[in-house]
């Protein structure tokens, strides 16, 4: 069993073992871009102003599809600007590092749309569209999207196509639509097709929970009309604890679906969970063997803010995509918005694994196209920047899952900040901890604190906060919180 899921990452055992040797390399753009934020630099954004990331491979380039939001400007300035702005944010790129600023793909929101949402709100919402999800089907591209009310289950999730991945598009109806009667809310879609060719939609928020719903495979709408599909994951108290932005994935070689999901509200605490199925449909079981739509809180955490030396930190880091490509490797995108103000919006990517236990965990640094290596014990040995990955502690008082006025900051100790561990040549770790580095599968062991945290898979990377490739690791603790670290020295 163990070898067979080492497969999933041969590319960190398939390569001649080599010294490693750090180089300097700087990283590819600033993290502040509030000197670029004004609508007239929109070509420049690239990586700015992502928010709701859904990345797909078409021919040569990456696509990724966004909600439209902005950093600093207001929809008033842009018409005064006369600038040809739109709804949904395309971006493409030929390495996942570098994006280019396709355009916008809808002029304008679909009349239905509106129409459905403010005849149930007195005229009020549906004044953007949100988290868009793309597909393709035979020679057609499938671009889902949602348009709602903030605060209401009043929402339309419709369907789009095209020829071409930058459209123009065509709208093809709606699939799911909710208001205040029904049990959860049409928002926030993702979908995939089965072994059995089968299609299925994952969508909803903390109104009830996440559904799962089957689509016709010629239609990309519903199988059943007015469908609204079953329940698959759910928070407690979900009227007031944030769940949305579903996300599923097939691992082949794990022949497992997963279901990334986001808690918390999304600027500040935002954090991602994980489960894992047998079928695209659940149900969905969490680290500890939990129904997703029967517990109170589950694990894996995978992403949650933090905070390296040497950088002001990061919060809202959820509502994920996940990719794999053409040479297995499997990649997230999620937004990371960049404290203390937590308003600007930059686009992560970071590498995904799998753990021998068969849970994905990701980079603690983000992507930015290091080669894979193979590492040695004396390369382990030096000083350790440590995070422990963990969810938030305080009780925030939230209307809609959300932060209210004056609470988009973070308080003290959500952010996960780092410690620092020297791992000797000698194997200790100070007085009473130790440290075992297996060269043969590339994991790392780490015995401090009285804790064991083993299977940390070790892999290069870029150190973003002090700009040179490093050594970094990512992993679970037993209680399924994430555990990254990097070499500083």
């Amino acid at each position: 069993m163990m070898s067979g899921l080492f497969g999933v990452f041969c590319f960190l055992s398939c390569n001649k073992q080599e010294p490693f040797v750090p180089f300097h390399s700087e990283k590819p753009w600033e993290d502040n871009y509030f000197a670029l934020s004004n609508i007239e630099n929109y070509k420049k954004w690239g990586v700015y102003n992502v928010h709701d990331p859904a990345c797909k491979k078409f021919g040569d380039y990456y696509y990724m599809y966004s909600t439209d939001a902005i950093f600093a400007e207001k929809k008033t300035a842009i018409l005064e600007k006369n600038i040809p702005t739109g709804y949904i944010q395309v971006r493409r790129s030929k390495d996942l590092i570098h994006w280019e600023f396709v355009g916008w793909a809808f002029p304008e929101i679909p009349e239905e749309a509106v129409q459905w949402v403010q005849s149930h709100t007195n005229g009020r919402g549906a004044v953007n569209i949100w988290a868009p999800y793309i597909i393709q089907h035979k020679d057609i591209y499938r671009l889902y999207f949602c348009v709602s009310s903030f605060g209401q289950k009043i929402s339309y999730l419709g369907l789009a196509e095209s020829t071409s991945p930058e459209g123009p598009w065509v709208q093809k109806g709606c699939v799911v639509k909710t208001n205040e009667q029904s049990v959860m809310n049409a928002i926030d879609p993702s979908v995939i097709v089965d072994e059995k060719d089968r299609w299925w939609m994952h969508y909803g928020s903390f109104f009830g929970g996440l559904f799962c719903v089957e689509l016709h495979p010629e239609t990309g709408l519903c199988l059943k009309k007015e469908d609204q599909g079953h329940l698959i994951a759910r928070r407690e108290n979900y009227r007031k604890d944030n769940l949305e932005a579903a996300e599923i994935i097939y691992h082949p070689e794990l022949k497992k679906y997963f279901l990334f999901v986001s808690y918390d509200p999304l600027m500040t605490t935002y954090n991602v969970r994980v489960g894992r199925s047998d079928n695209a449909e659940g149900p969905f079981f969490d680290f500890t063997g939990q129904n997703l739509k029967d517990t109170l809180n589950d694990f894996p955490v995978l992403t949650a803010p933090y905070r390296f030396d040497n950088h002001p930190g990061w919060a809202g880091t959820g509502h994920c995509g996940v990719l794999r490509t053409e040479d297995r490797l499997f990649f997230m995108f999620h937004q990371g918005r960049l404290s203390p103000t937590n308003m600007m919006m930059v686009l992560h990517v970071r590498q995904l694994f799998f753990t021998p236990g068969g849970w994905p965990v990701v980079s603690p640094e983000r992507y930015a196209g290091s080669k894979p290596q193979r590492f040695k014990s004396d390369d382990i040995a030096g000083e350790w920047e440590i995070i422990r990955i963990r969810e938030p502690k305080h009780e925030r008082n939230l209307e809609a899952g959300q932060v209210l006025r004056g609470e988009g900051n973070l308080k003290e100790q959500e952010s996960n900040c780092s410690s620092h561990l020297l791992l000797t040549l000698s194997g200790k770790i100070g007085e009473n901890g130790s440290w075992e580095f297996s060269a043969e599968k590339q994991l790392l062991r780490l015995n401090w604190d009285t804790e064991l945290v083993d299977n940390l898979i070790v892999f290069a990377g870029l150190d973003w906060e002090n700009e040179r490739e490093t050594i970094l690791f990512t992993g679970l603790d037993r209680n399924g919180r994430s555990v990254w670290g990097k070499r500083i020295k």
